[in-house]
């Protein structure tokens, strides 16, 4: 499986850890094809069929680091680790990893019902100016909406098995949406294991529009490196941020992707939107009013996705690898928004991005279930729980990127 990889690499040592040379001694046949232990809490959160996933890992076992060696996993707080993972048991008990069938039932109804509204506003009420932005804010909805739903199967939370998470997830993402499953995949789980690190959460590779942090602000400008004034970007971040990352740099890296890797079956879903969404609008709109139709739809998403994702990570600590524990590292990455109906619908439950983090394979309808037991964990051991109201986690993206381009600023004239 794609993340068992993904945690293989990012266990690979870097230039600056050099590999060690001594012997290693053979694993107990018991453990054989079990994660190490700083990996084990990694494994458990991204696979909930542990037996099946093991058999891919039992051909790679070469051996286990002798104790007196140098590892990244050692130093860590145990009982921080042993802790969460009774929390995890106790999530087990409380049949929390159970989904509710009938709970993404009607998601999945609601999103046809509103793409139906779509079409028959247009069709009764004719394709003038009111018509058509009620429509486009109906699909923008539904289409935000579908992401949320995608990504509940994309985390294998719905269904036993995999297999019939992976078809679904194909169908919504494809058909519904008209991007690729393995390219969210692909990105999706290294954000997941590595969320808000430099060089390895790809969420955070901002291309030098953005610096993002404490750390990478002054590194750019005890460097005098300057692509944007850093020191605006809260500014222009309102202008090349929200309206452009789906209809423009999504958009064009989800289709070179699939053709690139010859990803024929993502490919063949996403035409499956396009042909859809054009033979229901260019009767009303035309060719070229269809694709400008699509692409104000797809703007109006990508406002309300931005803000939602980076709401929970652009303000928390972005920073260079620590090799913390599971637990820690999860909590440093992100925060959580107040629960209400609202909140839990508008973010896809991504208001408790805590516990999804720690539990991504969780249905998000049991999140709020587990969060009393996270932040007891947390006052425990002294790590800071983060919750705040909508508004406040909104307006603190640009508090943080305001403040990130100040020590740009600072660094780049004094340092």
């Amino acid at each position: 499986p794609f993340v068992c990889v993904c945690m293989l690499l990012a266990s690979i040592p870097t230039p600056q850890t050099p590999i060690s040379r001594a012997p290693l001694r053979p694993l107990h046949p018991v453990s054989a094809g079990h994660p190490t232990c700083g990996q084990q809490d990694a494994f458990h959160a991204f696979h909930p069929d542990l037996d099946f996933v093991r058999k891919f890992l039992k051909p790679l076992l070469i051996g286990e680091l002798a104790p007196e060696e140098p590892s990244q996993d050692r130093g860590k707080n145990s009982e921080i680790i042993e802790d969460f993972r009774a929390l995890r048991k106790t999530a087990e008990d409380m049949n929390l990893f159970k989904p509710n069938h009938l709970f993404f039932l009607l998601l999945v109804a609601h999103i046809i019902a509103m793409e139906s509204i779509a079409w028959f506003t247009i069709f009764y009420f004719g394709n003038g100016w009111i018509p058509t932005l009620v429509t486009a804010f109906v699909l923008a909805t539904s289409q935000a909406q579908a992401g949320w739903l995608q990504h509940d199967y994309g985390h294998l939370s719905v269904y036993k098995k995999s297999r019939w998470n992976h078809i679904v997830h194909k169908f919504i993402i494809g058909h519904l949406k008209g991007a690729s499953a393995n390219w969210w995949n692909h990105r999706h789980f290294q954000h997941h294991a590595k969320p808000n690190i430099f060089h390895k959460d790809p969420d955070v590779k901002m291309l030098h529009v953005f610096v993002l942090g404490k750390w990478q602000p002054i590194e750019y400008g005890k460097k005098k490196l300057k692509y944007l004034p850093y020191n605006h970007q809260h500014e222009y971040f309102f202008l090349i941020g929200p309206p452009l990352l789906i209809p423009m740099y999504f958009q064009y890296q989800i289709i070179m992707t699939m053709i690139v890797r010859k990803d024929w079956v993502d490919l063949a879903w996403a035409i499956s939107y396009y042909t859809r969404f054009f033979i229901t609008y260019i009767p009303f709109y035309g060719v070229l009013g269809a694709l400008v139709f699509l692409n104000f739809i797809r703007f109006l998403e990508s406002h309300w996705f931005v803000w939602v994702t980076q709401m929970n990570h652009i303000v928390m600590e972005i920073d260079c690898e620590s090799y913390r524990d599971w637990f820690s590292s999860q909590l440093v990455a992100t925060c959580n928004v107040e629960q209400s109906f609202f909140n839990d619908w508008f973010s896809g439950h991504l208001n408790f991005q805590i516990e999804h983090h720690l539990f991504p394979t969780m249905p998000r309808h049991n999140l709020y279930k587990i969060a009393p037991l996270v932040k007891s964990l947390c006052a425990k051991h002294g790590i800071e729980y983060q919750e705040k109201p909508l508004l406040q986690a909104l307006l603190d993206i640009i508090r943080s990127l305001k403040k990130s381009g100040q020590l740009w600023l600072d660094a780049y004239l004094h340092k």
